[in-house]
């Protein structure tokens, strides 16, 4: 398992990730401080934990836009062969394990800054 330090909100945490995966959490760390950045040119700057609350639930409007989207009637996909459908389902769960995982690790981080 990798370690990687990504620097959030003028705060530095070092997090864990997959080996190979670093480039994408410190991409995604990058988000999250671009959201940060829009938030404090509208509202100004606040506390670290208020801040990533705003963040998260910005993020989590954008993922329900998309998921809101994804739920309009469209065409049906071809049925896929099922080497390809066991290989998106282990993506998926790879997927969500990594994104739980990083939950749980912002909430530490949260409560050690709390």
């Amino acid at each position: 398992m990798a370690q990687v330090t990504v620097r959030i909100n003028g705060f530095s945490y070092t997090v864990g990730c997959q080996d190979g995966e670093e480039t994408h959490l410190l991409a995604m760390a990058g988000e999250v401080e671009r959201r940060i950045d829009s938030i404090k040119a509208v509202a100004g700057p606040s506390g670290e934990a208020r801040m990533l609350v705003m963040a998260a639930l910005l993020l989590a409007d954008d993922l329900h836009e998309t998921r809101t989207s994804l739920d309009q009637p469209r065409e049906p996909a071809p049925p896929r062969p099922p080497a390809a459908e066991a290989a998106a389902q282990g993506r998926q769960e790879r997927r969500l394990a990594r994104l739980a995982k990083r939950a749980e690790e912002i909430a530490d981080g949260l409560e050690g800054h709390a």
